[in-house]
């Protein structure tokens, strides 16, 4: 039946399980069912935040979750209203609201303006600088849905999109040092697309087969090795970042425990086995409490 249909890889459970069925389909739309996604746009706002050494700013901190789980939620609705030809034909994506018919076009577009209104809402309680830096993302955020289409390294387009995040978050607090933002942001970005391409591995053969591009299919047998580089440029952007801001190597030492689990991560992923990759895609959610703790900490020493 249409009501227990649900995507393989939901967390389907708590108060969306609950709820009756035009309500869940909504919230399965936006992703509530799988709250790794807002945890990963919103660790790179907090790392922003915390960086820029002015304590724990707890309200803010507040707001940029609100936005992390509105918007995540506005662009997964955006990402299936485009996607729901390709989603019909892969399993794990065929039972999604828009692609299986049980909610419209008419009303996700209805919904996705109602969490971009939550999104306004966020928008308006940041300084000047930081609204015109988070609405630069628009163009990035617009044409995601369609780099699988083009390229075959999509996940480096998620990248600049899902940790855009980082440029609000600092300059939410402060404009100045570029560089160390700059240093902090691209490290970011290589953290997002290796993650992504251990999510992307779930639907290899369903991806070869409709033509959906991914960095998984262009890596091949090299998946292992490419996430490998990923994460470890990501740990190189981060500690060059914290090197900027303090010019001690013992601030340097406050990303080795992100790096070991990263580390974890690529040595114990089996590209082969479904659940696997899903497990150590989701364990993203610990590695980024663990940069946001490196942040905290050298921002404020």
């Amino acid at each position: 039946m249409a009501d227990t249909v649900l995507t393989p890889d939901s967390q389907h459970r708590g108060l969306v399980a609950r709820l009756p069925q035009r309500p869940r389909d909504l919230a399965l739309l936006a992703r509530f069912d799988r709250p790794i996604g807002w945890w990963l746009l919103f660790w790179p706002c907090a790392w922003g935040v915390w960086l820029t050494g002015t304590g724990l700013q707890p309200l803010l901190i507040g707001w940029l979750l609100l936005g992390a789980i509105a918007m995540r939620g506005a662009g997964c609705v955006y990402n299936d209203i485009v996607d729901a030809d390709l989603d019909r034909q892969v399993a794990r994506t065929a039972a999604r609201p828009v692609a299986s018919g049980r909610v419209s076009v008419k009303a996700a577009w209805t919904w996705l303006l109602a969490l971009c209104a939550v999104g306004l809402l966020v928008l308006f309680q940041l300084r000047w600088q930081a609204q015109l830096v988070a609405l630069g993302s628009l163009f990035l955020v617009a044409a995601y849905p369609f780099m699988k289409r083009i390229t075959g390294w999509p996940q480096a387009w998620l990248g600049l999109v899902f940790t855009w995040g980082a440029p609000v978050g600092w300059m939410a607090l402060r404009g100045d040092r570029p560089e160390v933002l700059a240093a902090l942001y691209v490290g970011s970005i290589f953290w997002c697309i290796g993650y992504d391409t251990i999510y992307a591995l779930q639907d290899r053969e369903d991806d070869a087969m409709v033509g959906i591009r991914s960095s998984a299919l262009t890596l091949g047998t090299r998946v292992r090795g490419g996430v490998w580089a990923c994460y470890a440029l990501a740990v190189a952007g981060w500690g060059t970042a914290f090197w900027l801001l303090r010019g001690d190597w013992l601030a340097v030492l406050a990303i080795v425990p992100a790096a070991a689990h990263l580390g974890w991560q690529v040595a114990t992923l089996q590209a082969d086995d479904a659940a696997n990759p899903l497990a150590r895609f989701r364990s993203n959610r610990f590695a980024g409490l663990l940069v946001a703790l490196a942040c905290l900490v050298v921002g404020n020493a």
